[in-house]
């Protein structure tokens, strides 16, 4: 699997910086509202320091790591939703995103503009918050006026939809993140017929927050930012500051973790959600090799690192086998057998 992050925040937050940051590549940055206006796409290796030291140990040819996606759009402004600026045109591109990334201006710097014409990372965060719900609001009001029309033919599947497109309705209509209802995302997630929806608001959201926590004086973010899952770090993005930590936090708040496959051709990483058995892990190497799986031979990276090789490891029985019921951990080193 990919992991795929969309980027959001208000115009002169530090956005494009990031981007840059993060992708090396060279995008407009201005000191003006819109100097984005097309949505810039980057792929970002994850920083895994075991990666290079298993290429290394097996002298691989190739080494190939895992890569987040990012996606960066236009800054949203208040009105958004109602065509104000060009960050809703934008958001249909970070809809198949995991993640969004919310970049909040801390830094007090006067001489960049800031649209709101003052700082407050609370208010910009409920701003973009109010956009994604308004621009979800619109999607589902549609599904539910169609899923109406099937309900009142009995069909069972339809009449559930529509009850939970009613709270869901109703959940953003009060202006809600449906991440303060539990039981609602709960029942969402298990009903899985809305997941093409893809709805922005039942996103992961994870806050960059652009400068120093000298620079924080409003406390009341901290608790805002618990209610959406504690996900946040600070960064000074002028100096280039937070690009691997965001990478690892994504992660971290995703739950996914990376395993390991080694040997003379290449060593490369792969990025599964934590808990995942053998079989689903293997099939993200190859489809085949789920619907093949025979067993996992798997070490811990540290007991490979330690025996100096695969063989060694063997021979000091540190190399496991593993059913399909065993769950891959993370940095574990595996040999897929399959028919």
């Amino acid at each position: 699997m990919k992991l795929e992050i969309g980027i959001v925040g208000l115009p002169n937050v530090g956005k494009s910086t990031l981007f840059k940051a993060l992708t090396k590549q060279d995008i407009t940055i201005a000191n003006y509202p819109f100097a984005t206006i097309d949505p810039n796409v980057g792929i970002v290796p994850v920083p895994d320091e075991r990666l290079d030291k298993l290429a290394e140990l097996s002298k691989s040819r190739k080494t190939v790591p895992a890569v987040v996606e990012f996606y960066d759009i236009a800054g949203l402004v208040k009105g958004a939703n109602k065509g104000e600026g060009l960050g809703n045109q934008f958001l249909a591109h970070i809809r198949e995103t995991q993640v969004i990334v919310i970049v909040l201006r801390v830094f007090l710097d006067p001489s960049i503009i800031h649209v709101e014409n003052s700082v407050d990372p609370l208010r910009d965060l409920d701003i973009i918050n109010a956009e994604l719900i308004l621009k979800d609001l619109d999607a589902v009001e549609k599904r539910y006026a169609k899923i109406e029309a099937e309900a009142r033919t009995g069909k069972k599947e339809a009449l559930q939809d529509k009850e939970l497109l009613g709270r869901l309705k109703a959940c953003l209509e009060a202006g809600n993140l449906p991440v303060a209802d539990p039981a609602l995302v709960r029942d969402i997630r298990a009903n899985g017929r809305l997941d093409d929806m893809n709805l922005l608001t039942l996103k992961r959201q994870l806050c960059l927050l652009n400068g120093k926590e000298s620079d924080l004086a409003n406390p009341e973010l901290f608790a805002r930012m618990k209610l959406l899952g504690d996900a946040y770090l600070f960064a000074d993005l002028s100096r280039g500051e937070g690009v691997p930590e965001l990478v690892k936090k994504a992660y971290e708040t995703l739950g996914l973790v990376s395993y390991f496959t080694t040997g003379e051709d290449e060593t490369r990483a792969w990025t599964i959600e934590r808990g995942t058995k053998a079989p689903q892990a293997a099939g993200v190497i190859h489809t085949d090799f789920e619907a093949k799986f025979i067993r996992l031979e798997v070490v811990p990276y540290a007991k490979l690192m330690e025996a100096g090789g695969w063989n060694q490891a063997k021979q000091k029985g540190w190399v496991r086998i593993e059913g399909k019921d065993y769950e891959v951990a993370d940095g574990d080193v595996v040999l897929v057998r399959h028919g």
